[in-house]
């Protein structure tokens, strides 16, 4: 079985249920229940949608318009696009072919889009008009790709448009064989260093990851899944692998204004809502400030947040569950080398240990280790190792950072962690992230999730500053919330209750930046706060 089989099966026994739909506020109608029967300047509509049946014969098409081109089982064909009603089935298009789909991050410069074409041997590119002064500028530069594929309108001279060429295709389903131990994509590393890594993951991967979702949190056929993270990435498109195993209904977001989610929600009877950080803050601020209201909204459906591709600070679950007491609240550890989400899993029922990422998930097994790669089974801090069936075969063409991560079958993250007295695991950083001042560690989101405690503060970043007698010292880069007033002294006498080796020893006030995924892009703070490189950042770790 391969993960494409659910398509198949979900547009032959549900073949006139709706499978995606797409909401785009940019175009919004004077009146929010009209959507769909207007259409903004550009011609895009409000609201899309597309059935089981549909997204499985798109599919196929594309598939067999692939296989017209030439490309054949093992060739790879990039994705660059931004979320769309179209996404998924050029991404299951692909798979069907055979070949590997390599999703791009939408924030690639033209040199970037260049050197993952390049790393992943893509000799497809599937872009969208978001992309086309980038890909202009870089097209005499991408001598691998044989054939460009344009999803939009008013596509470019030297680019095929998706929308009309699949027209011309069969809708039947390629026979091309295909099992678990085949290669099915390559994702990214985050790129934030500034050279990202190609992760090569198999058909087996994908399909666990639908079980180990299903299995955490219990998609059935009724529940609707709210997608607003972007696609590239692992963790949305993981997440929302549980409905495609069970035929569920998913809605994605253009857009992450705090009355957008809630409206949508509230329109679409989302059920299951996954956020980031920054998000479920701007939406309880937005309560708070009265610019939202709940009792405007139908949210009694909403049942489940969950939270993750990053650490979550327990204060804001907190704040979180005082507005929406009735949600069950969870959050999923992994990372792209895992396949996204779901190798650590908190589970709904463990809401007292809010702060935890949890266990190993389902499939999953776990362990932290010393520096030496002992195993540890105290309290002590050490690096989180994972095992299981969505483990990532390799770094595509780099055995030596493989052999790296990858030793006996156990993925080592990277990230440091400590069990409790219960077994559950609690991130304390990342390895690289840890500052060393005075010969003590210190680990920044221990700071991080004190500050966000102040009501003052927006966001928060803490890194490490050379120091010439310490080696290192603790920085905090402070995001006031709008309308609020905070200075240096107030923040130093608010960490008056931290030890005094973990006080941040400078203060900054500037805005804390976060990639697409949400994750704090640290590297850039430390570029532009250290004066050292991100190149410099990747030689020296």
């Amino acid at each position: 079985m391969v993960i494409m089989d659910f398509l198949e099966k979900n547009g032959k026994i549900y073949p006139d249920d709706v499978a995606l739909v797409e909401i785009n506020p940019q175009a919004e109608p004077k009146n929010w229940r009209e959507y769909g029967l207007i259409e903004s300047s550009p011609g895009e509509k409000f609201r899309k949608s597309m059935t089981w049946r549909e997204f499985n014969l798109k599919s196929n098409r594309f598939a067999n318009l692939l296989l017209t081109r030439g490309v054949k089982k093992g060739d790879k064909v990039a994705i660059l696009l931004m979320n769309c009603i179209d996404w998924l089935p050029v991404y299951f298009g692909i798979l069907k072919t055979g070949a590997l789909a390599v999703p791009m991050n939408y924030r690639y410069t033209k040199e970037e889009i260049k050197y993952c074409v390049d790393l992943s041997d893509s000799t497809v590119l599937v872009f969208g008009p978001e992309f086309v002064e980038r890909i202009d500028g870089i097209r005499d530069q991408l001598g691998m790709i044989r054939h460009f594929f344009f999803v939009g309108n008013d596509h470019p001279d030297y680019a095929d448009s998706f929308g009309e060429m699949i027209n011309y295709c069969s809708s039947s389903a390629p026979a091309v064989d295909l099992d678990e131990d085949d290669d099915a994509a390559i994702y990214f590393s985050s790129g934030t260093t500034g050279f990202p890594k190609a992760i090569l993951h198999s058909h087996k991967a994908l399909l666990n990851s639908c079980r180990t979702e299903q299995n955490h949190h219990g998609q059935t056929k009724d529940d609707v899944f709210l997608c607003i993270p972007p696609l590239y990435h692992t963790g949305a498109k993981m997440h929302w692998f549980g409905s495609l195993m069970t035929g569920g209904r998913a809605v994605l977001l253009k857009g992450i204004k705090p009355e957008w989610i809630i409206r949508t929600v509230s329109d679409e009877l989302a059920t299951i809502v996954w956020l980031l950080v920054p998000w479920v803050q701007d939406i309880l601020d937005a309560i708070d400030a009265g610019d939202i209201r709940l009792s405007d909204y139908n949210l009694s459906q909403w049942r489940l947040m969950h939270v993750g591709a990053q650490p979550v600070p327990p204060s804001l679950i907190h704040r979180w569950k005082k507005v929406f007491p009735n949600h069950d609240y969870d959050t999923n550890y992994g990372l792209s080398e895992s396949i996204g989400p779901g190798c650590v899993h908190l589970g709904i029922e463990n809401v007292d240990k809010v702060g935890a990422i949890g266990k190993a998930g389902y499939l999953w097994e776990t362990k932290i280790i010393d520096s030496e790669e002992n195993e540890i089974h105290d309290m002590s801090v050490g690096e989180l190792a994972v095992k299981g069936p969505g483990v990532m075969k390799c770094y595509y063409k780099n055995p030596e950072a493989t052999a790296e991560i990858l030793k006996d079958g156990w993925l080592y993250t990277g990230d440091m962690a400590k069990y409790d007295e219960d077994g559950f695991i609690y991130l304390v950083d990342r390895k690289k992230d840890v500052i060393i001042t005075g010969g003590e560690n210190i680990y920044p989101v221990q700071i991080e999730d004190y500050l966000r405690k102040n009501d003052n503060i927006k966001d928060v970043a803490v890194i490490g500053l050379p120091d010439h007698r310490l080696g290192e010292i603790a920085a905090a880069i402070i995001e006031v919330k709008p309308d609020r007033e905070l200075t240096e002294i107030d923040v130093l006498d608010f960490c008056a209750d931290l030890p005094k080796y973990k006080r941040p020893k400078r203060i900054i006030f500037d805005s804390v930046p976060r990639n697409p995924t949400g994750k704090i892009e640290k590297p850039r703070l430390r570029e532009k706060y250290c004066g050292k490189s991100l190149v410099e950042q990747q030689i020296t770790g």
